[in-house]
């Protein structure tokens, strides 16, 4: 196995607690689970409404795994956190699925939970793999 690294990347989002943006060993990637935060403005308020915040977090993936050399097309597994899952869900995989080309969506989890950082009403975690 080969060292564990741990990527901080400038671009994106300032975590609001103490973790890495991404973590990867022998060419896995592992995503922090991305909020509704604005790059540079982690005191801003988060957009308003789950398909707003659904696309900033999309968004912050794309900066984090730019930032660490990768797309959204080297994603092979996903979890969703939502924390109004009955009302959201169908909005939210709206959003989700227009960030991915068709037919090549990643695996993924998609649970209800009670409380993200922030107040947010999504999260988003990534498992991508390097070419």
């Amino acid at each position: 196995m080969s060292p564990i690294r741990f990527h901080r990347v400038d671009a994106a989002p300032e975590p609001v607690a103490p973790f890495s943006h991404a973590t990867e060993v022998d060419g896995w990637v592992f995503v922090t689970g991305q909020m509704p935060t604005l790059p540079g403005a982690p005191e801003a308020l988060l957009p308003e409404g789950i398909e707003a915040q659904t696309r900033r977090v999309m968004n912050n993936h794309v900066l984090v795994l730019a930032g660490v050399g990768l797309k959204l097309e080297h994603v092979v597994s996903a979890r969703a956190y939502l924390t109004h899952f009955e009302q959201d869900y169908a909005r939210f995989n709206a959003v989700y699925a227009s960030c991915f080309a068709p037919g090549k969506l990643p695996a993924r989890t998609c649970i209800g939970v009670t409380a993200p950082a922030r107040g947010a009403r999504v999260e988003v975690d990534l498992l991508a793999r390097r070419p």
